[in-house]
Formats: C-alpha cells, sequence, structure tokens
C-alpha cells in the first residue's frame, strides 16, 4: 500500500484540496480526500506501507497524450523504425497500430519524464483509411500489457497527405472530391457488411477486410479523422453524420473558423500540433488560439503534440501556450488529462483522480503549463516509474 500525503491536490473531476491524501492498493486509487491541518495523518497497521511526502508539491493525474505516433515512427532509426504508414494502398483498415508500436523508443521515456502516463497511438494520415488506433500507458515493454483499449479508434483523413502521397504514384485518391468518394464507398460496403453480419452471416462468408469495421458500426470505437482545414472539417462531419458514426476531429488547425458548425456537429476536437511550422498550406491558419475558442464554445478538446511532428514532452507546454492565447489554466489542464480521457473513452480508468481508477498519477513542483515546471514522480498503477534524483522515494510508515 503506497499513501501520497501532504501535496496539493488536483482531482480534475472538481476537488482541489491544498493539502490532500491518496491511498494506492493494487495499482489502484483506494480513497483519497483532504488532510486536517495540525492533526497528525493516521496511517494503517502493516510494514508493506510506504509513504511519499509531497508537501509543497502539485499531486494530479498523469497526463495523457490523445494522438501520437511515438513507437511507430521511431526517433533516430530512420526507414527501419517508420511503421506509421502503408502508402501502398489508400484504404488499409485492417492494419492494426498495436502490430507495430515499440514501446522501447525513446520517446516513451521522454513521456514519462514529462508526466505522460497514457498516450492514444496510431498510423498516420497518407492513407484515406490507414487503420485502427491504440490507447497504452507509456512504461513497460509488452505493448500487450500496456494496451488499456485495442483497436481505440479508426483512422481516416483527409486533405493534403492522401493527395499528395497517391496523385504522386499516379493513381487516385489526387482530390479532395476523390478522398471523399473512396471513403463513402467503404464506408458503404463496411455498412452492408455489418448488416448481414447483424443478419447471421454464415462464417464462410467473413471478410477479414471488413471484420476490422464492426466496432466503428456498433458504435464501440469512433472514426478518428485527420482534417486541417475548415472545409475538409465539414466535409468529415457531413460524412460522418451520413453514415451515423462517431468521430473526433484531429489536428483542426482551422476549427476557430467554424467553431460554431463544431459546436453543432456534435464531434470533440484533439487540436495541434500548434508548436509544428506551418510547413504546409492546410496549416497556414493554425494557431494556439483555435483551442481556446472551441473550449469557450463549448466543444469537448484536448491537446496534442502529434509527437514526433513536435515532441511527445512538449504536451504540457502547449498547453501552456494555449492558455497564453486565451484558453482558462484550468481547462488546459483538463485539455491534457479527463478531456483525452473522455474523447478516447478511458475516463472509466484514467484522467481523474478518484477511487477504483488507475493510480496513474504525476507530481510537479509547479503547474506542469509554466515552462519552468519540473515532472519530480510519475506513477504509473501505482508503481513509481520515473523520479527525478531531488525527490525523496518512499520511506516506511510514520503519522505525518
Amino acid at each position: 500500500m503506497l499513501y501520497i500525503i501532504g501535496g496539493k491536490i488536483l482531482t480534475m473531476t472538481g476537488d482541489i484540496w491544498e493539502k490532500g491524501y491518496i491511498c494506492i492498493e493494487d495499482g489502484k486509487i483506494r480513497e483519497l480526500g483532504p488532510m486536517k491541518d495540525g492533526a497528525p495523518f493516521p496511517l494503517p497497521e502493516g510494514d508493506k506501507v510506504q509513504v511519499i511526502n509531497a508537501l509543497g508539491y502539485l499531486v494530479m493525474p498523469g497526463l495523457i497524450e490523445a494522438h501520437c505516433h511515438m513507437g511507430i515512427t521511431e526517433e533516430k532509426k530512420g526507414m527501419e523504425g517508420d511503421d506509421c504508414n502503408e502508402t501502398v494502398d489508400p484504404i488499409t483498415p485492417y492494419l492494426r497500430s498495436i502490430d507495430a508500436i515499440n514501446p522501447m523508443d525513446a520517446a516513451f521515456d521522454d513521456a514519462l519524464r514529462a508526466g505522460i502516463t497514457s498516450a492514444m497511438i496510431g498510423p498516420g494520415s497518407a492513407n484515406v483509411v490507414g487503420g485502427t488506433f491504440s490507447f497504452v500507458k507509456t512504461c513497460g515493454r509488452s505493448i500487450d500489457e500496456l494496451a488499456v483499449l485495442a483497436p481505440a479508434a479508426m483512422k481516416v483523413a483527409f486533405g493534403e497527405n492522401p493527395k499528395v502521397n497517391y496523385s504522386g504514384q499516379g493513381k487516385s485518391p489526387a482530390t479532395r472530391m476523390a478522398i471523399a468518394a473512396m471513403l463513402r464507398e467503404e464506408l458503404f460496403k463496411a455498412q452492408r457488411y455489418y448488416e448481414k453480419k447483424c443478419a447471421g452471416m454464415k462464417r464462410e462468408e467473413e471478410d477479414f477486410r471488413y471484420e476490422c469495421w464492426l466496432p466503428v458500426f456498433e458504435g464501440k470505437i469512433p472514426l478518428k479523422a485527420h482534417v486541417h482545414r475548415a472545409d475538409d472539417i465539414q466535409t468529415a462531419i457531413r460524412i460522418a453524420k451520413e453514415f451515423h458514426l462517431d468521430m473526433t476531429l484531429d489536428h483542426c488547425s482551422e476549427g476557430h473558423l467554424i467553431a460554431e458548425e463544431i459546436r453543432k456537429s456534435g464531434f470533440p476536437a484533439i487540436v495541434g500540433p500548434d508548436l509544428a511550422s506551418r510547413n504546409k498550406i492546410e496549416v497556414q491558419n493554425m494557431a494556439f488560439k483555435t483551442i481556446g475558442i472551441l473550449n469557450k464554445e463549448g466543444i469537448p478538446t484536448a491537446i496534442t503534440t502529434d509527437h514526433p511532428v513536435s515532441l511527445i514532452q512538449s504536451l504540457p507546454i502547449c498547453a501552456g501556450l494555449a492558455v497564453k492565447a486565451g484558453l482558462d489554466e484550468m481547462e488546459a489542464l483538463k485539455s491534457i488529462t479527463i478531456y483525452p480521457a473522455k474523447i478516447c473513452r478511458v475516463d472509466h480508468r484514467v484522467g481523474s483522480l478518484a477511487p477504483g481508477k488507475d493510480a496513474d498519477i504525476a507530481i510537479f513542483d509547479y503547474l506542469p503549463t509554466k515552462v519552468e515546471a519540473k515532472t519530480l514522480c510519475t506513477i504509473i498503477e501505482g508503481r513509481i516509474v520515473y523520479a527525478d534524483q531531488t525527490f525523496p522515494l518512499p520511506e516506511k510508515k510514520k503519522n505525518v
């Protein structure tokens, strides 16, 4: 049993305790609450009780990256470590990111040092349909053990990337019209397959190519749409509505130009990577103000680094820059904790501090949105996976 005591606790569900405690048992949060000033904190009997003294520090849920490619586009490995895009066929829904994520990529260690305890990872945007994302924890050697939800979303892409990749090969899609048409055709066939499956399809009629679409049409996972420009955002919304599918709007660089339309759609926005350069026409209006505008419109929002487009460890700094551009500071913290957890459909396990949830916790010396903030300790499922050399490790129990 592990206790974290004395720190300022941000639960991300509304409660903030200037001096609180968290009790962790078997990888889960057992209980938490405020401490009484001036009174010793009672600890249970037993030699296995350990205590982290977080007095003077900030304790909050581990941070969450809502869209990235770490471990699937590995750092320092060039082509040999790049498994992000299967650029030979524009329709590849049957690809599974879990088969390509290498948790020994150096970016995972960078994530831990930034207090990031989980991430949504998947294929890139070269294909109209790229395959499924996986939501994983950020520490360990076996991706199967790290996976919280796999599949977690089906990647689809609009705009420049599919156009550039396939027009260069002399085949479709070479226009935005073709991207939309090819996606519609795939969804039409997948929907028919789903209907036959529901009607009692015989085993010999099952098709590996379309089995991957079943959780999408069952409403278990959303489409994950790569969209930057306003027109691409609206096309994605149009198609998702046609087929009655859930969707997240990823990047959403021109979302601030059509905020009301996005709000009416009911789809959440995962915004970024605003720290990257405007190296494409479709990101010419990219700005840190976007998420603040969408957030104030009442749209569920999360922040992404899109690692390696911008580095995973810059996630809390991106939140800070969004604050500088107008986003409320608490909303910025929620946009890298509870909001991405809800958007990725894993908020029953991560994203906030509450009894029964995974003990994924980050301890900082200051608000992580500040550039001077230091990650002191990162805990995943009750296990310390990173500790700054200045941070005191757990001690055997003593009443505090």
